[in-house]
Formats: structure tokens, sequence, C-alpha cells
């Protein structure tokens, strides 16, 4: 465990510092003290790490998501960042929107694959091609699921 504190607190580090540890102190309401505390290799501040909803508060602010990377990558999961931010997205025309770039994106995709296998041979170019347009499906799913829990909640 030892090593995954040190991990996650470098990565805390980082993210305060990519945020600004003014701006990160007006944005999680916490002292310069306190978040340099999270991310300290001190002996005397091992067990204490940031919250959540602090890690949230500045990922939203930072450049990159450096702690659920690290998180994600402890657990041997790959992320794929999509630097446009949910919040600044048009969120007009709910989920009707989202099934319409749903069905354009499969269909992309299905146009894609076919093209690909018309010669029985997938090169890497073709792969790369529908992995791209696999990504920006998984890009509208995951839009149409945070929208679909905005609504029940």
């Amino acid at each position: 465990m030892a090593s995954v504190g040190s991990y996650l607190k470098k990565h805390s580090e980082a993210l305060v510092k990519d945020v600004g540890i003014e701006a990160a102190c007006e944005l999680t309401g916490k002292s310069k003290a306190t978040l340099g505390r999270y991310y300290s290799h001190n002996e005397e501040h091992a067990d204490r790490f940031m919250p959540i909803d602090a890690v949230a508060a500045l990922e939203e602010a930072s450049s990159y998501p450096h702690v659920t990377s690290a998180l994600a990558e402890l657990k041997g999961i790959s992320l794929s960042y999509n630097e446009s931010r949910r919040n600044q997205s048009n969120r007009e025309g709910g989920v009707n929107k989202e099934m319409i770039a749903l069905s354009q994106r499969f269909a992309m995709l299905m146009a894609e694959y076919n093209q690909s296998i018309e010669d029985g041979v997938i090169t890497v170019n073709e792969a790369k091609r529908m992995l791209k347009e696999t990504a920006a499906l998984q890009h509208v799913l995951i839009e149409m699921k945070l929208h679909l829990e905005e609504e029940t909640t």
C-alpha cells in the first residue's frame, strides 16, 4: 500500500500544481497547508489523501485528470481522454439528439468496417480508423448515459 499511496500523492501534487495552489484552495475550500498534507510524503501524513469531492473539483479545472488517470492505471484500466469538456458541450435536444448522434456514429463505424473487410483483411490503418469511430461512439454513449442519469435524479 505504501507504493500505491506514494503514487497517488504524486498525482495529487501534479493535480494541485496543474490548477495552481491559490485556485486549488479556492475550488476546494482547503488551505495551502491542508492541500500540502494530501501530497506530502512525510511519515506523519502517510495516511492522508485528498477527498474525492476535492479531486473532482480540481480535475474539472485542470488540464488533465491526474488522479483519475492514476487510479485507473493502478487498476489496470486504460482511459480514453477527450479534451472537450462535458459541461461545455451543447446539451440542448436531450436524449433525442443523442440517439440521432448514436445512430450516425454507429452507421459510420459500420461503413468503416464494411470498407475495411471488403478484401478480407483489416489493415493497420483501417483498424485505426475503426478504433477512432469506436471511441467516438463510446463518447456519444457516455454523454447519453450522463444525460439520462441527470433526468432520473
